[in-house]
């Protein structure tokens, strides 16, 4: 059963679409603002976000941001009343997948739920995975399991092991790590990537302190050993 996120700040619109949804066989939850959609979304890894525009604390542009900067895969289906060409190119730049204009019918939202998570669904099959010994990771799920205990990781830490797993070998600054994991909104050090580096090590080197896959590259940053 997929799950479906619904952030949207009007009730009247966020349980109708949970009704509807919820009719259609889909497991849905929701929240009423940006901020609190992000941390929903970061937390429980839904397989779609229906994301409005215009909310409280963070708009959905900064939301969908926010949530591509920070490496979650999931679908995002823009919901707003604005119309405007622009407002479509800002929603689709920020990194929403589809863009539909309220008010709308049932079924063409029904139809572009199903597209999303088609799409997704054929994605999956290359999504990254990591394999560091006894530990399993999931990149595109946000899951890391140790046989079958989770391993919790931030999402910081998440975003991380993409950033090494996608140089492929090859070592990640640290300034890089700053500038894609953390952006440009809030004011990190090279310390911070330093004790981020020190936390996924505790979690899945069997010795974090002679790592076998987060390797130190002195005057770089760090590297992804896989076999």
């Amino acid at each position: 059963m997929e799950r479906i996120l619904i952030i949207e700040d009007e009730t009247p619109m966020r349980t109708a679409l949970a009704d509807l949804l919820g009719g259609e066989g889909y497991r849905t939850f929701a929240a009423a603002d940006g901020e609190t959609g992000l941390k929903r979304a970061l937390a429980e890894k839904p397989d779609l976000i229906l994301l409005d525009v215009m909310m409280p604390k963070l708009d959905g542009f900064q939301v969908c941001a926010e949530l591509r900067r920070l490496a979650v895969a999931a679908p995002v289906l823009m919901l707003t009343a604005k119309g405007q060409i622009e407002d479509r190119v800002c929603g689709l730049d920020a990194g929403a997948d589809d863009y539909l204009v309220k008010p709308f019918s049932t079924e063409e939202l029904l139809a572009r739920v199903r597209a999303l998570l088609r799409r997704a669904e054929r994605k999956t099959g290359f999504a990254v995975k990591l394999n560091l010994g006894e530990v399993e990771i999931d990149l595109a799920r946000q899951t890391a399991v140790r046989g079958k205990k989770e391993i919790h990781l931030t999402a910081k830490e998440f975003a991380m092991l993409r950033l090494l797993a996608e140089a492929e070998g090859e070592p990640v600054s640290r300034e890089r790590f700053l500038d894609v994991v953390w952006g440009y909104t809030t004011f990190p050090t090279t310390r911070t990537v330093d004790n981020h580096i020190a936390s996924l090590r505790a979690k899945l080197e069997k010795n974090p302190v002679e790592p076998r896959w987060l390797k130190t590259v002195h005057g770089v940053g760090y590297k992804l050993e896989v076999e």
